[in-house]
């Protein structure tokens, strides 16, 4: 089974992702690494807080949805997704309510996706940091670092 079939086996398709003519772009390829720009969820009623607006749960499937997005991104950039050798590192940021300390059970949405799809090759290095804000107050945003073959 492919990665792409095993996404529209948990319910996914993956979106288009547009280039665009601004200077900040999704990815940058240096030698055999693929750094991805954040991606946030598309669902609007994902905004907020976690801890005060968003529960866990829904934050947790935001970044799910974001682990589907980075993997858009990886196939837009590559060709394929058999090219992702492995995950390194992600970065999760999770738009904190005050006193919230619940960032990696968030994070691991995304985490979790790309062990499902990716198997072995999708464990990797991870912070779950929380913040006062982001953009479009989001409830979540995660950048990752993918090895890719030749």
């Amino acid at each position: 089974m492919t990665r792409e079939e095993k996404l529209k086996e948990l319910g996914y398709e993956l979106p288009t992702i547009e280039v665009g003519d601004r200077p900040l772009i999704p990815w940058v390829q240096v030698g055999n690494l693929l750094y991805t720009s954040g991606r946030t969820p598309s669902d609007a009623h994902k905004t907020g807080q976690v801890g005060s607006d968003v529960t866990i749960e829904e934050a947790y499937q935001a970044a799910r949805e974001i682990a589907v997005g980075q993997l858009a991104v990886a196939k837009t950039a590559l060709g394929d997704l058999s090219r992702i050798k492995r995950v390194v590192k992600a970065l999760g940021m999770v738009n904190s309510a005050p006193g919230f300390g619940g960032q990696p059970a968030v994070i691991n949405g995304f985490s979790d996706l790309l062990v499902e799809v990716l198997g072995e090759e999708g464990r990797h290095a991870r912070s779950a940091v929380g913040m006062a804000g982001l953009p479009g107050n989001v409830s979540v945003e995660i950048e990752v670092i993918f090895e890719i073959a030749d």
